[in-house]
């Protein structure tokens, strides 16, 4: 895989996190410019990518990073999931934009009324595949403190998901935070790290 001469347009983590806020500002108050969505940008990008930032996000559709975030072709790395779970392909992506595009911030997106972890707090069953995903999200539901709710289930959802982002060894020296989006108001905000997380 190429590198894509990513140190030469590297954007540093808190940049690339301003930008996404700034986007999602636009987006939330209706004033988005939709950046980077012409031909003159296509032609632009078809020698390399250089996103600023992996948004690790839910298969939700009505939670398109690119939308929420006011962005366009070649912005983000995205990668999408149900319920934003990790797998070796969602992690060994994420690998990729770190060490080959030279991306410094990974943010993992959850949203309200998250389906799969609806599904889970409301005990669903499934086979196959699809049991596998649950079951993956089931100590999001049974973690303390519970009863919790969806809310507080979504959150955990992130916390974790974020923390097991961090141990990886290749996330050293990149800054990997939690968002949450709320589907009514077009926001999003820092997900908190749980007690006695920076």
């Amino acid at each position: 895989m190429s590198h894509d001469n990513a140190r030469a347009s590297r954007v540093i983590a808190g940049e690339g996190l301003e930008r996404l806020l700034s986007g999602n500002r636009r987006h939330a108050s209706g004033r988005g410019v939709h950046p980077h969505q012409d031909p003159a940008r296509r032609e632009e990008i078809v020698s390399g990518q250089h996103p600023f930032a992996v948004v690790l996000g839910c298969s939700d559709s009505r939670v398109p990073p690119e939308i929420l975030f006011d962005c366009g072709l070649g912005d983000l790395f995205v990668v999408r999931t149900a319920g934003h779970c990790l797998d070796e392909a969602a992690s060994g992506s994420i690998q990729y934009a770190v060490e080959h595009l030279g991306v410094e911030l990974v943010v993992v997106l959850g949203h309200a009324f998250c389906g799969a972890v609806t599904s889970v707090l409301e005990g669903a069953s499934a086979a196959g595949h699809l049991k596998n995903l649950l079951d993956r999200l089931r100590p999001v539901v049974d973690a303390p403190p519970r009863p919790g709710g969806l809310e507080r289930a979504i959150a955990e959802n992130v916390r974790r998901t974020v923390a097991e982002l961090k141990s990886e060894a290749w996330a050293r020296e990149v800054t990997v935070l939690g968002m949450h989006y709320d589907l009514r108001s077009g926001r999003v905000r820092r997900e908190p790290p749980a007690a006695g997380e920076e």
